[in-house]
């Protein structure tokens, strides 16, 4: 493909030019209306043409061979009826295959027309040479041949494609110079992408711009920039820009109200959401599959059961069928809740009714089965999903070696590891992270090690996070010393510890009774330039009141009230088991008081 490639675009420039000035001197042939014509011939290009149109070829060789029929067909089919072929073949992506099929008719005397060069243009911008998209736009127009919007649109969307909106931008200026007229789709590819991009304002911008000019604008225009702002949680603005273009006269359409139901579920604000979906109704603008499962995902994410599966009752009771979004959501919603047997019949349900589960599917079960401990189910479902043909993701393996390490399976966590593998799945980074944490927390320290040394052999190891899950499982092994040594070589790594990183050293030294050291690092975190958070404050605090330091303890308590935390369950436990021994100290019941995490 690649050498059709480059021999497609080396024998573009030799031609073109004497094509399209073949094409200027003689007209283009339309449809031979020849009483001789046989009614055989006619008949095997209408069926061509009917195949074009229906998309109904089954392969690129099926229309291959229809195509080499053409050019030995007499009298030869007129450029109309090659356009159809070389348009359905660009449609089915043999863009370079094109390119030399516009060659090959040329060669049989047949002269491409301006419908001809507009699909080349169309297969050099998906091709990615756009370089030969214009050349071919410049001879069309040096000839004097007026195309419509077309040709302007697609190397429009070739720049677009490209992440080149200036350029696109300033393609519809010198084109509007020379008198040709943008149309909808020409703005709509531009606003869409500024958006794709998150240059939602540009893309504001640029519709006031030709709301100004003698413009008309769609709902796909006003739609796009819509779903943007509320994707960029801009949702009241989104709302004042419907009812903006609704005072225009455009109305919105089932496009329209799905992005802004799904910008308003994802703040809560359901009220707003009803409304729009009674406003939407009331105008014959039914809700489809997407707009139920936007309401099913939210109520499920929101804890209201009772209420998504009302909705997902509606929806089949309205005749449309749920899809594997819908069914995917609702099943999350049950895992959410731990209410597992409901999320097996709800997946049951899924391929009764002829819905495939995808990877997606079987990783929300999955990970209900791993979060509920029922790892044997788990590991059960992924053979299945093996079976049937849906390939495990990174995700998927991640959630289940996380699983056995839960359970306290680490052997079964590393076999799993080797295994994605050998089965050509990379480990990720939280891969590595889940393994090192889950092998830790089983006290497998010389797996742990070994696994570490397998990262820093491939240079995996450049994330504080894994120093942390090291740094914490030596210190909670009593390793303190390697867990200091480990701590003391970040720098050399070129890795900086962070607040973590030091909170888990001062729980180390707590833990050993080294309270001075403890409190050292502390300040030294502090002249770092590291605050200390919530659960440093409480570490250290918890670490000198085990130590019976109760006066050291109150010090950091005030700091940490002064800084706005508050103290968590354990250390709050601790100074309530302190002011039972000491009940008339009024000091510590105020410190109690203002440190709770509650109203006392």
């Amino acid at each position: 493909m690649g050498t059709l490639l480059r021999s497609s675009l080396t024998c573009f420039r030799s031609y073109c030019y004497s094509t399209l000035t073949a094409a200027s001197a003689k007209k283009t042939p339309n449809h031979n209306h020849n009483h001789n014509h046989n009614h055989n011939h006619n008949q095997f290009l209408k069926s061509v043409r009917d195949q074009c149109k229906s998309r109904s070829f089954r392969n690129v060789d099926h229309a291959l061979d229809l195509f080499d029929k053409m050019l030995h067909t007499r009298p030869l089919p007129s450029i109309y009826d090659f356009n159809h072929m070389l348009g359905a073949i660009a449609r089915m992506k043999h863009y370079p295959v094109v390119i030399s099929l516009i060659k090959r008719i040329e060669s049989f005397g047949i002269s491409p027309d301006v419908c001809t060069l507009t699909i080349l243009i169309n297969c050099f911008c998906h091709l990615n040479c756009l370089d030969f998209g214009f050349s071919v736009l410049a001879t069309i127009l040096k000839l004097g041949y007026h195309p419509d919007s077309i040709p302007l649109n697609t190397l429009v969307k070739g720049l677009c494609l490209q992440g080149n909106i200036a350029g696109a931008v300033k393609l519809v200026e010198d084109m509007e110079k020379k008198g040709y007229q943008p149309d909808a789709f020409t703005c709509g590819t531009i606003l869409n992408a500024l958006c794709k991009i998150g240059k939602t304002d540009m893309a504001i911008g640029l519709l006031r711009k030709l709301e100004e000019g003698d413009f008309e604008l769609d709902v796909t225009a006003y739609s796009t920039i819509i779903d943007s702002l509320c994707k960029d949680r801009l949702v009241t603005e989104a709302l004042n820009l419907l009812s903006e273009m609704m005072s225009k006269g455009i109305q919105p359409d089932l496009v329209t109200y799905n992005s802004l139901i799904q910008g308003l579920c994802n703040f809560g604000r359901w009220r707003e959401a009803t409304t729009l979906l009674n406003e939407m109704t009331q105008r014959n603008i039914m809700p489809n599959v997407q707009t139920f499962s936007i309401l099913v995902d939210t109520l499920c994410k929101e804890g209201m059961l009772t209420e998504a599966n009302e909705v997902f009752t509606m929806m089949i009771q309205r005749g449309i069928e749920p899809n594997t979004v819908t069914y995917s959501s609702l099943i999350d919603g049950y895992c959410l809740q731990n209410k597992m047997d409901d999320a097996i019949k709800t997946f049951n349900m899924m391929v009764e009714r002829g819905c495939s589960p995808d990877v997606f599917s079987y990783n929300i079960l999955i990970n209900g089965f791993c979060k509920n401990k029922r790892i044997d189910e788990a590991r059960s479902l992924f053979d299945e999903m093996s079976n049937k043909g849906v390939a495990p993701s990174i995700v998927t393996y991640n959630t289940l070696i996380g699983g056995f390490c839960r359970v306290e399976r680490p052997q079964a966590a590393l076999d799993l590891f080797h295994k994605m593998q050998a089965c050509g799945q990379l480990p990720d980074p939280q891969t590595y992270a889940i393994l090192l944490d889950g092998l830790c927390k089983n006290k497998k320290i010389g797996d742990t090690m070994a696994l570490f040394q397998e990262m820093e052999d491939k240079k995996l190891d450049h994330n504080i996070v894994f120093y942390n899950i090291l740094i914490d499982s030596m210190c909670n092994a009593g390793e303190l010393t390697t867990a200091r040594e480990i701590f003391s070589s970040l720098l050399a790594k070129g890795l900086q510890p962070d607040v973590r990183t030091y909170t888990i050293m001062i729980k180390g030294f707590c833990k050993k009774g080294l309270i001075d050291e403890a409190s050292e690092l502390l300040e030294k975190m502090d002249g770092n330039h590291f605050s200390p958070n919530d659960r440093t404050y409480n570490t250290i605090i918890q670490g000198l009141l085990q130590q019976n330091e109760t006066a050291k303890a109150m010090e950091f308590i005030k700091i940490m009230v002064n800084k706005g935390f508050s103290a968590n369950a354990t250390t709050a436990s601790m100074l309530f088991d302190l002011l039972s021994a000491n009940p008339v100290e009024k000091a510590l019941q105020e410190l109690l008081i203002k440190t709770s995490p509650i109203n006392l």
